[in-house]
């Protein structure tokens, strides 16, 4: 079969593992795959890391460092039976007489059974397994797996390492006719995907020579590359944690970043907006009481108006929430009534709290004592309302904070007439 086409990505795929861009901690002089060759004993490897950073090129590479047969196999396209047949098969035929290196793209979307079928054949060494995955490995595959792989993470794609593959691109087949500020657009629209860049190089490639490229006429020929987010994976998962530490943090701009970053990835906006409740009451707390009131009053906005509109309500409690004094005295005084509460179950309060509606509970002793504490001269009894035989404690410490100054004040004015009475 004669192929009238093959991509700009395959044509320009390096041939020298000192050719691969942006992954010199792992393909330079003293990288660790170059030292692996070096040694001339192969090891299996999982090489994590975004679309688009060299991952395929690697394990080519690397096989034929060793000289070794390269098989491809495709979690997309195998099944459980095909792979356990391609296995047998090829253990069976001259092919697997010696060390095969199979090369595995997308293997998290192996099941843990598919995983399985691959640990005889590292087991008895009969071959070397290279995985390839964007996901991160400890979530996406099982543990017997990863015990037999050596873990290397690829880098997304610096501008200069870009530069460095346009420039090879240049190089190789013709100039590109970008202006200064073009041919920086080009650099950042690939967002760190060297194939990414490349599919756009070649759109770039299939136009007429019509003089030189500035942004404008640029930007109407190639595509804006998606958001690398996956609301079902590790990359929800990063982003909602870089928009809760940068909030937490009290940096407003980061915040800012992030949550766009999460609504260009397609998240629902709602999701978000529950998310900023949690926390408004997680770290802001009480040194900040209206926080949780203008992230519920957010999350009505844009129930009412949608997006775009209702997204600025959003962008709004970012901020706010990120320049609020920060204080998680009630989520932890929460978290040790809860434990105190888990311990002692048991315990029933005190009589003189309780009420006796019956003249029997009377003659128990219900209510008996009970002080009403606004008849007090200070409208504070000092009463001890815990169970008797769990004494009082402490779960509630306010920090000199925004307005949990004054949450403090209040305690230390209960405490002292407390110790008073």
């Amino acid at each position: 079969m004669i192929l009238s086409y093959v991509p700009l990505s395959e044509r320009l795929r390096p041939s020298r593992l000192q050719d691969i861009a942006g992954q010199d901690h792992l393909v330079g002089a003293n990288g660790y795959i170059s030292r692996i060759i070096q040694s001339g004993r192969p090891l299996s490897l999982l090489l994590f890391g975004p679309p688009g950073c060299g991952k395929t090129t690697i394990a080519r590479l690397y096989a034929a460092g060793f000289g070794l047969p390269f098989v491809i196999l495709s979690a997309v396209f195998n099944s459980t039976a095909e792979l356990k047949k391609i296995l047998k098969e090829g253990q069976e035929t001259p092919l697997f007489s010696r060390q095969t290196l199979v090369f595995v793209d997308e293997i998290h979307r192996f099941n843990r059974a598919q995983q399985d079928i691959f640990l005889p054949f590292l087991e008895d060494g009969s071959l070397v397994l290279i995985g390839a995955t964007t996901e991160n490995p400890s979530f996406a595959l099982n543990n017997a797996l990863l015990s037999r792989l050596r873990i290397l993470t690829l880098n997304h794609l610096m501008p200069d390492s870009l530069e460095r593959i346009l420039s090879r691109y240049e190089e190789s087949i013709r100039p590109l006719h970008l202006d200064p500020q073009a041919r920086a657009y080009l650099i950042a629209q690939s967002q760190g995907d060297g194939r990414h860049l490349l599919n756009l190089i070649e759109t770039i490639d299939r136009l007429p020579q019509q003089g030189q490229l500035d942004i404008d006429s640029l930007s109407s020929l190639i595509q804006k590359k998606p958001a690398l987010y996956d609301k079902d994976q590790e990359g929800h998962y990063n982003l909602i944690s870089a928009l809760h530490k940068s909030v937490r943090g009290s940096d407003p701009d980061a915040a800012l970043y992030w949550f766009a970053r999460i609504l260009e990835g397609g998240e629902d906006p709602l999701f978000i907006a529950r998310r900023l409740i949690r926390m408004a009451s997680e770290d802001v707390g009480l040194a900040e009481p209206s926080a949780l009131g203008l992230t519920l009053a957010a999350y009505d906005a844009y129930r009412r108006l949608g997006s775009p509109e209702g997204e600025l309500a959003l962008a709004q409690a970012v901020l706010y929430l990120a320049l609020s004094p920060k204080s998680n005295a009630s989520y932890t005084a929460y978290g040790k009534a809860r434990e105190t509460a888990s311990e002692t179950g048991h315990l029933s309060p005190p009589k003189h709290i309780l009420n006796a509606p019956t003249s029997l509970m009377k003659e128990m002793g219900y209510g008996k004592g009970y002080i009403y504490d606004p008849d007090t001269p200070d409208g504070f009894s000092g009463q001890d309302y815990f169970p008797e035989e769990l004494g009082r404690r402490s779960f509630y410490t306010p920090v000199e904070r925004g307005f949990e100054r004054e949450m403090k004040k209040r305690c230390d004015y209960f405490e002292k007439l407390r110790t008073r009475l």
